[in-house]
């Protein structure tokens, strides 16, 4: 079923997102990581890629031999493992970083194969030591694009895409206008709804909608969170993600000093303080960004839903 059809005919729900595990990991394994969370009943599971590293290995010749490293199992993998073991939607990431559009238009169809109806399109991140983004030769710059390009394929029309938001802005934006502006052409594109980058102040969320919607965004924006779990992220989060943390959780943290489950708890009841307030502004879902750990994802959701 369609994410838009989902938010029309139910509940304020949770949904997840998980990362693919590190090669080497069972299929067991991965949907015992998940089992926990299935009690809340998500409505639908957010599958993201990373893009594949390059590696130039030199060769007695002298020369080199360009090899693909690929350190984690495909999504397209985990999808199928997730449909074959819980009755719950499936969203595959598909990133402009690394592909053609020949090789996207191949995804598009191997995941309608798989009876999939929702996918999240995103640019994707540079490589490492990549000053600007730069796409593959034959592939998309910009995510609008790629939008586009699935929306004309067969069957494009059916998909539901969804696509990403930042309420603190895209760190290569020149502003939030701008930011915003690009927002919308990914929608006039053909984006069905937003996800939002996790934020630690729905101050900041409540504004980004208000801007969404002045600038004719219409489509449902669904925020992300991600409880932070350790002292260690106060430095990680802003660094990884480009956002703030809040200077009230940082005091938090920093008085807990070196208890670790005191963070972990702080990190908690500040999300699940974050979550109440988004659903009783009446919020249509709330994503779950879970990076692989489910424990404190579990107890924010048994808090709320």
């Amino acid at each position: 079923m369609r994410i838009t059809d989902l938010l029309n005919t139910s509940h304020p729900f949770p949904s997840l997102e998980i990362v693919p595990p590190l090669s080497g990991i069972s299929k067991d394994e991965l949907l015992e990581n998940i089992a926990p969370l299935m009690e809340f009943k998500p409505r639908y599971i957010n599958v993201t890629t990373h893009r594949d590293e390059v590696r130039f290995d030199p060769q007695p010749d002298g020369t080199f031999v360009r090899k693909i490293v690929r350190s984690r199992v495909s999504p397209v993998a985990v999808c199928g493992s997730i449909q074959g073991r819980y009755d719950v939607e499936v969203v595959p990431h598909i990133i402009c970083a690394g592909h053609t559009a020949a090789e996207i238009e191949w995804l598009v169809q191997d995941f309608h194969y798989m009876g999939i109806d929702n996918i999240m399109a995103l640019r994707g991140d540079s490589l490492s030591g990549e000053k600007r983004f730069t796409p593959a030769p034959g592939g998309f710059a910009h995510a609008d694009e790629m939008v586009r390009a699935i929306r004309a394929l067969e069957g494009g029309d059916r998909l539901c895409i969804g696509v990403g938001g930042y309420p603190e802005k895209h760190f290569e934006a020149a502003n939030m206008e701008t930011d915003i502006a690009y927002l919308k052409q990914k929608v006039d594109a053909g984006a069905d709804l937003i996800i939002t980058q996790m934020f630690y102040d729905n101050a900041v969320f409540f504004r980004f909608v208000d801007r969404c919607r002045n600038a004719g965004i219409n489509v449902p924006i669904i925020p992300g969170l991600k409880p932070l779990s350790t002292a260690r992220q106060l430095e990680l989060i802003p660094e990884s993600f480009s956002i703030d943390v809040p200077v009230g959780l940082t005091e938090e943290v920093r008085k807990a000093g070196g208890d670790k489950e005191a963070v972990r708890r702080i990190g908690i009841e500040w999300c699940t303080a974050q979550c109440r307030e988004l659903l009783y502004e009446g919020v249509p879902a709330v994503h779950f960004y879970t990076m692989g750990k489910a424990t404190n994802v579990v107890e924010v959701l048994r808090n709320c839903f």
